[in-house]
């Protein structure tokens, strides 16, 4: 899903030469009303392999929650940006841009969620701006 169509129609043809277009419905809009909008249906619980989340981080704790109803049970879930610029290891008077700083404490807040959340394993990769790994166990 995404808010802008042009951005999935850009990978389309990958897609379609990976030969993985059937498995791949596209869902345009804000994330969440569509997120509900699933989970509400029942037909989706626990029926995703994998979902990638890479969009506003000051909604990453609020996907996690949704998420979770539709991730299946040994599925993936991973989260874009978990490093955040190196912010989420620097002191609290570091200087850091404003945008950086204002996305920080979400991030912050998801990898804490992330690290109790007994329903998942997780496995941080310090790839890019980092990427987390969140494999549900139960």
């Amino acid at each position: 899903m995404d808010i802008n169509r042009e951005n999935y129609e850009i990978g389309l043809p990958v897609i379609e030469k990976a030969g993985l277009a059937h498995k791949i419905e596209f869902r345009e809009g804000p994330a969440l009303p569509v997120l509900d909008q699933m989970i509400e249906d029942g037909k989706y619980h626990g029926s995703y392999d994998f979902i990638f989340v890479d969009a506003d981080k000051d909604n990453y704790l609020n996907y996690h929650k949704r998420l979770m109803d539709l991730v299946k049970v040994g599925g993936l879930i991973g989260y874009d940006n978990t490093l955040w610029n190196g912010s989420v290891v620097a002191p609290p008077d570091a200087p850091l841009r404003k945008y950086v700083r204002y996305y920080r404490d979400f991030v912050l807040e998801l990898n804490k969620a992330l690290a109790t959340d007994s329903r998942i394993e997780i496995c941080q990769l310090p790839v890019g701006d980092g990427i987390t790994l969140c494999r549900r166990i139960s």
